[in-house]
């Protein structure tokens, strides 16, 4: 299963804050926690490009990695299928806690559209027919949005500013009692950035939200918005009556909207009953929508787009588990399939023969492993401590992991030694590795491990329960090799791969672990990482602290200077090295397994995931 562990999956409808990490197929369960995200980052939309990554012909004949100009495009009849696993899509609403998955993204990703996109490197790409956004002044730090006069819901309501008030206020803690207090249940908190209500007019085209600080990740925090006219109708309101009680601070008003905005637009038996209340701003629709349930749900085109009409007619989602997804590619059930990427999958697709494309790539996604820092665990500081933790940093043959697992499907793959830069990103990965990381830990030292444990005063073997989300081959694959150097260092290697792991009220959750195994993701945020290590951070899941990282990720997130966050980035890596947080591996490598005969498939090295440009897909004729 797929985690979104930062804010917003895909281009998630309804919340100012939209901005991205996931996990990979087996990390942290189907939820994905918006608000500051998590994961490695670059410098926002400065991004070059991800050497590796595919690009393709953009305007002007140079290479871009943003969407292709396929000029006029006329949608066809046709049906290609596409699957991100077996969980079912079920809430139009992906911003609650409970719904925010990457089933329920890839698909809202084709029903909303918003202000910008990523392209396959992480750069940020407005959509200049959806609108456009200015940052008009730095202190404080003020941002101009304008929506295109032709934007329309499919219902024929034009997309307001009525839509990005309700995000606010249903996604800001901060504001008006906060959005908990109003009675929404959202899973972003970005929104506390922009504590002042925007500047807005009911109805208007135009708003403009101030900055309570400098948020060096603004452009990504506001794309997508959900129908405020939906869930003030729901609601016993009209629409204007809710943008202005949202302008005027009446909590009174705005708290009858919550309950809706919470379950109105979640489907539990997978069945939309009313089509009314899930109007698209997309190119594809769910008016309409082809739902064969347990099995299915297929888009139409949305008639009211005004953006390029979607090349293929009917996109359909299938709900199959990803084991399936290769044999269901060579049977034709399945035409799109992005599956773990491990060399037995890579095999078989390379076998299927001329009728199955194979693309691979490097991706913002990295496998890491975590300390639990928690009273009572060898790694915490009143057990065995940082010496225990360095004695397991000794013996992890992290090279022998890259080249077993990774290198035969991507040959350039390296250890990586980084966290918020990836080892593709070259110029700058080299540059803070130098200030960060010596190589202590390059090679395994079984004699170095052993005599680390004997400072940690710790009894030996030391029980290190690896925990991870079972059943994953390739995880399973790094516990045991794990097991088979660290055992000879003094410890007992416990493979604890558990299918519940990453489950609300599952061994992530509470603690039942002493080293954590998953990855994050993520899609060229600057400032992402900040929940993860930073003291009781969201994601911050084995209780790390360290006064130095906090203050320095608090004037990262602050800066709109580069040369400010690159600093910034060099003390946090140095220090979560020397107090070892935790121990990071490899960045993914990708696969993108597909009908030979569809175009414009591309596989991306960001958290949206090949369907990110799904209504580009066709089949050649």
């Amino acid at each position: 299963m797929k985690i979104r562990r930062a804010t917003m999956a895909v281009v998630a409808a309804g919340a100012l804050a939209l901005a991205g990490c996931t996990s990979d197929t087996g990390t942290p369960d189907s939820t994905t926690t918006a608000g500051e995200g998590g994961g490695g980052t670059d410098q926002g939309s400065e991004t070059s490009g991800a050497e590796g990554s595919d690009t393709t012909e953009g305007a002007g004949g140079e290479e871009s990695s943003a969407k292709v100009d396929l000029g006029d495009v006329v949608t066809n009849d046709d049906t290609i299928s596409f699957s991100t696993g077996s969980e079912q899509y079920n809430a139009y609403n992906g911003d609650t806690s409970a719904t925010n998955s990457t089933y329920n993204a890839t698909v809202n990703a084709q029903v909303n559209s918003g202000f910008w996109y990523w392209g396959t490197d992480g750069t940020v790409y407005p959509n200049e027919w959806f609108g456009s956004y200015e940052k008009t002044s730095d202190d404080p730090l003020t941002v101009e949005y304008t929506i295109s006069d032709e934007a329309v819901w499919s219902d024929g309501t034009p997309v307001s500013a009525n839509d990005y008030l309700l995000s606010w206020v249903s996604t800001n803690p901060e504001a008006l009692g906060g959005a908990k207090g109003l009675g929404f249940d959202p899973v972003s908190d970005m929104a506390t950035y922009v504590q002042d209500t925007p500047q807005a007019e009911v109805d208007g085209k135009t708003f403009t939200l101030v900055y309570a600080d400098p948020n060096p990740d603004w452009e990504i925090m506001v794309s997508g918005a959900l129908p405020a006219h939906v869930a003030a109708k729901q609601s016993g309101l009209e629409p204007g009556e809710l943008a202005q009680a949202i302008l005027d601070g009446d909590t009174d008003t705005i708290k009858k909207v919550s309950k809706f905005w919470n379950t109105g637009w979640v489907f539990n038996d997978y069945q939309i009953k009313d089509e009314s209340i899930v109007p698209s701003s997309g190119p594809y629709t769910l008016e309409g929508a082809v739902w064969e349930k347990d099995l299915s749900l297929g888009l139409v085109p949305n008639e009211d787009f005004w953006g390029t009409p979607p090349a293929t007619g009917n996109l359909v989602f299938k709900f199959a588990a990803p084991e399936t997804h290769v044999q269901a590619l060579q049977n034709g059930d399945i035409n799109v399939i992005e599956p773990q990427a491990t060399v037995d999958t890579v095999d078989q697709i390379k076998n299927m023969g001329d009728t199955v494309a194979l693309q691979t790539g490097n991706e913002m996604t990295w496998e890491h492993l975590d300390f639990n820092f928690a009273e009572g665990s060898v790694f915490s500081e009143d057990k065995g401590g940082l010496a225990a933790r360095e004695a397991f940093a000794m013996c992890v043959p992290r090279q022998q992991i890259v080249q077993n697992l990774i290198q035969p499907i991507n040959p350039d793959a390296v250890v990586m030694n980084l966290r918020e830069v990836f080892p593709f990103q070259t110029e700058k990965y080299n540059e803070v590795l130098s200030a960060a990381y010596s190589g202590q830990y390059d090679e395994v030292d079984i004699e170095g491990a052993k005599a680390k444990l004997a400072d940690a005063g710790v009894e030996t073997p030391v029980d290190v329960r690896i925990g991870y989300s079972a059943p994953n081959q390739r995880r399973t694959d790094e516990v045991t090799t794990i097991k088979s150097s660290c055992d000879e260092a003094g410890f007992n290697i416990i493979d604890a791969g558990d299918p519940t792991f990453f489950q609300s009220g599952g061994p992530l959750e509470v603690g039942d672990w002493e080293v954590a195994l998953f990855a994050w993701a993520g899609s060229g945020q600057i400032a992402s990482g900040r929940p993860i290590y930073s003291t009781d951070g969201t994601q911050n899941f084995g209780g790390y602290s360290n006064a130095d990282v906090d203050a320095a990720w608090k004037t990262l997130s602050t800066s709109l200077d580069p040369a400010v966050q690159l600093e910034q980035t060099k003390i946090i890596e140095k220090t979560l090295w020397d107090t070892l947080y935790g121990i990071p591996v490899f960045a993914h490598p990708g696969v993108v397994g597909y009908d030979a005969s569809i175009e414009n498939v591309r596989h991306t090295a960001v958290q949206t995931g090949v369907s990110w440009n799904a209504e580009q897909w066709v089949r050649a004729q």
